[in-house]
């Protein structure tokens, strides 16, 4: 299983900043190649469904999560959001915690994948990948 962690420091308070980065619409927007629709619609809650589908026309595949933890952050309180992967294709799980900071908040994302038909031992390449796209995900949801 691949496993990354993504964390970022933001001036935006906790409130907007989970605002963002649960936005599961804009995630499309930021993934090369990829579309997200959010089935059952909002608002997000625990058993929130939502499907990322990657790819070029016919060619792609669906990645399917559901929430399955959904708190956020309230009073001085972080958030946490945790996601399950259902899919054929990609299956695992990934977190998206946000805590209040003295001057924004502090944004850690991590994921635990497994990709059907990629061996073990490309793991490591897949949490790089993984960093890098997630990276820049995270970079321009948090973008002021």
């Amino acid at each position: 299983m691949a496993v990354f962690r993504i964390e970022r420091f933001t001036s935006l308070p906790a409130a907007e900043s989970w605002r963002r980065v649960t936005d599961w619409d804009r995630h499309g927007g930021t993934v090369p190649f990829t579309s997200v629709t959010v089935p059952t619609g909002p608002p997000t809650r625990t058993g929130t469904l939502f499907v990322a589908r990657t790819g070029l026309g016919p060619l792609g595949f669906d990645d399917p999560m559901e929430v399955v933890r959904w708190t956020p952050p309230a009073a001085g309180r972080a958030g946490l959001c945790e996601l399950e992967k259902r899919g054929s294709v990609v299956r695992g799980r990934a977190s998206i915690d946000v805590r209040p900071t003295g001057t924004g908040s502090h944004v850690i994302w991590v994921e635990e994948l497994r990709v059907r038909l990629l061996p073990r031992w490309g793991d490591p390449l897949l949490a790089t990948a993984g960093r890098r796209v997630f990276g820049r995900v995270l970079d321009t949801l948090l973008d002021e």
